[in-house]
């Protein structure tokens, strides 16, 4: 039987709960239902202290139903397919759902097959991810004797693009406490020509870097895994036709191309054609993400694979009783719960006033994101930022207790907001539907 809903919501992850949340909030009357298969929701955000034995993995679970607003239906299917025209969406099992508004947030996809031989190392244990399985990463670091340990990331749009070096950082200090640090060479291979996109936070974290002597390889695309060899092969993302070597075996140290190695460690690696393999004894990667299967060939998606909105107003550029937020969007914004946090209350306010006027309303989304960097065992740095990759600190985040007047540098109270602070500002206040 066909059924029928004023507002469905595509995914119960962060901003699906938040907009429906929201949604009751403020008008009790409208009929909502939130199609999502899984029965636990995670509190993501805080598996990088996990994978560095500083959070409890159980204290970041959920049961889905307690977090499903009241007179609001639950539909535990998974999303197949839409048919925009006539405002349906197919389930997985065939079943049909009609509706006034959609809003589309699944979230994205862990997709360690769009690089050869990653889904075999991890699914061997031999590279580990936060992103995937935490406890793991725990593991990982507790049986590391010292060598190389890689920590890199892929070319992709990823949740949170700060958190492949958070666990790193975490990382160099449990190594030191253990002694193993003058036996460990750290190396941070990363796609891009800088190691964050806010200049100020950027220089906060090469201060970092130069502190906890890391070897940071710039342009560094990882295409390969070797798990059997235990080598990570990338292409390097810059033109070194002009002069300059990447590794020593290139040639002396003093030939090294500086733009792609920063504080150069020698460690093992090898060549093959226009490839680079870094031998690693540990490694910790953030895998490649895309859009969901479902979304990537629906209609609803743009050529890139994400849904195609407006990036102020969170519309479907061609479906004008569609939104879509958080990590499924092609917004050109970080991937984080802080976006979400700011996207939400402007697809409720105009989805509302849709329903009472069929206008939009002028509430617009500037870009605003948050990255909660952690640089070490009671230390932090908070990167918050705007469509232009300006620093841009959130006023509301501002009164917050444990904030401080210049959050762009290391401190042990952005420590104290990362681990007590956000955990609860989502369960109690965004998963309620409040707005921060």
């Amino acid at each position: 039987m066909l059924k029928h809903f004023q507002i469905l919501i595509i995914g119960g992850g962060t901003a699906g709960i938040m907009v429906a949340s929201m949604l009751k909030r403020k008008s009790k009357s409208v009929n909502i239902a939130i199609i999502e298969p899984s029965d636990t929701h995670y509190y993501q955000p805080a598996w990088t202290l996990v994978g560095a034995n500083t959070y409890s993995f159980e204290k970041t679970a959920k049961p889905m139903g307690s977090l499903i607003p009241k007179g609001v239906e639950w539909i535990r299917e998974f999303a197949d397919k839409f048919e925009p025209e006539n405002n349906r969406v197919i389930t997985k099992n065939g079943a049909e759902y009609t509706y006034d508004y959609l809003v589309v947030a699944p979230g994205l996809k862990i997709a360690p097959e769009m690089i050869s031989g990653l889904k075999e190392a991890m699914d061997r244990g031999i590279v580990c991810s936060n992103y995937t399985n935490p406890k793991q990463t725990w593991e990982t670091l507790k049986k590391f004797k010292g060598g190389t340990a890689l920590f890199t990331q892929p070319a992709t749009p990823i949740k949170c693009g700060g958190a492949p070096q958070k666990i790193m950082y975490l990382a160099d200090e449990y190594f030191r406490k253990r002694e193993l640090r003058e036996h460990t060479d750290i190396v941070f291979a990363l796609p891009s020509g800088s190691i964050f996109g806010v200049k100020v936070i950027a220089d906060t974290l090469m201060e970092v870097i130069d502190k906890k002597d890391i070897n940071v390889r710039f342009f560094h695309k990882l295409v390969k895994v070797d798990p059997d060899k235990k080598i990570a092969w990338y292409e390097i993302e810059k033109d070194i036709t002009a002069g300059g070597c990447v590794t020593i075996a290139d040639g002396d140290e003093k030939s090294l191309d500086k733009d792609i190695q920063y504080n150069y460690k020698d460690v093992k690696v090898t060549r093959s054609g226009d490839r680079y393999g870094i031998y690693f004894d540990m490694m910790h990667l953030a895998p490649p993400q895309s859009a969901p299967d479902f979304i990537i060939k629906s209609p609803l998606a743009s050529e890139t694979g994400w849904v195609d909105v407006d990036k102020g107003t969170m519309q479907h550029v061609k479906y004008p009783n569609i939104f879509s937020l958080g990590d499924v969007s092609n917004l050109p914004t970080s991937k984080t719960g802080a976006a979400i946090r700011k996207q939400a209350p402007v697809v409720v306010a105009n989805i509302l006033k849709l329903i009472e006027v069929n206008t939009l309303d002028t509430k617009q989304y500037e870009g605003y994101t948050s990255c909660p960097l952690v640089t070490g065992y009671g230390k932090m740095v908070l990167a918050e930022f705007d469509y232009s990759q300006n620093f841009e600190p959130d006023p509301k985040l501002k009164q917050f207790p444990l904030m401080i007047s210049d959050s762009s540098k290391e401190h042990w109270r952005l420590w104290m907001l990362k681990k007590y602070g956000l955990p609860y500002l989502y369960w109690n206040k965004m998963m309620k539907g409040i707005e921060v």
